[in-house]
């Protein structure tokens, strides 16, 4: 019998972290943001309060189907945050301010965390699966989490290549655009491509993310 491929847990990682429903509810604030915002006759007190009003609904909604109160919490901060940054500053671009600088951020914590040994794919997947760092320990296991990082990474990348330029330029109309066309499909584009590569890392015959093989050599990792 030929042996196939390894199907690491017989799920993909949109399943296990349900990322494109946090990346379409992020998008639905600068969506807000933006409509309000030229309807208004590029009004900002009327931009960041739809998107404030967007954002406490989608968050009670997730409160109502279970969401914890801290996920919800920390979503609503960020949009108050933005408000309160381009009520200040009177820039409506500079509403977008920390989307942009949490993009940096993260993009270099995920490059550390690669070249560390801890690639943030294992460690958030690795909680969700309740292996702490048992993970690590499989030599297997922690290659393909690294190479699948690398493709996270260049999704924050990317965006900062597209957001940058027309943030320095004053485009808030192209903000919003450029935000919705790089969340959702580039997070569920994301997902899909890092879990194709994570697959293709394993090699066969390998049990799956759920198995990790341990290397008790490295049992003190």
């Amino acid at each position: 019998m030929t042996a196939t491929r390894p199907d690491p847990a017989g799920e993909s990682f949109a399943e296990l972290l349900g990322g494109r429903r946090a990346a379409l509810d992020a998008t639905l604030g600068p969506l807000a943001f933006g409509i309000a915002f030229v309807a208004g006759d590029r009004s900002i007190e009327w931009g960041v309060g739809a998107a404030i009003a967007v954002t406490v609904v989608i968050g009670v909604w997730r409160l109502l189907r279970g969401d914890k109160l801290s996920a919800v919490l920390v979503g609503l901060l960020g949009v108050v945050v933005a408000a309160l940054i381009a009520l200040r500053t009177n820039r409506p671009e500079d509403f977008f301010f920390i989307r942009i600088a949490t993009n940096a951020a993260s993009a270099l914590a995920w490059a550390v965390s690669i070249m560390l040994r801890w690639p943030l794919l294992g460690v958030v997947v690795g909680g969700v699966l309740g292996q702490r760092g048992s993970w690590r320990r499989d030599p297997a296991l922690l290659h393909a989490y690294s190479r699948a990082s690398w493709v996270w990474v260049m999704q924050y990348v990317v965006r900062l290549a597209v957001w940058l330029p027309l943030f320095w330029a004053g485009q808030t109309e192209a903000l919003v655009v450029s935000t919705i066309a790089l969340t959702w499909p580039v997070v569920a584009a994301c997902l899909a491509v890092s879990w194709y590569v994570m697959r293709r890392s394993l090699p066969k015959g390998h049990p799956g993310l759920r198995h990790p093989v341990l290397d008790t050599a490295r049992a003190g990792v």
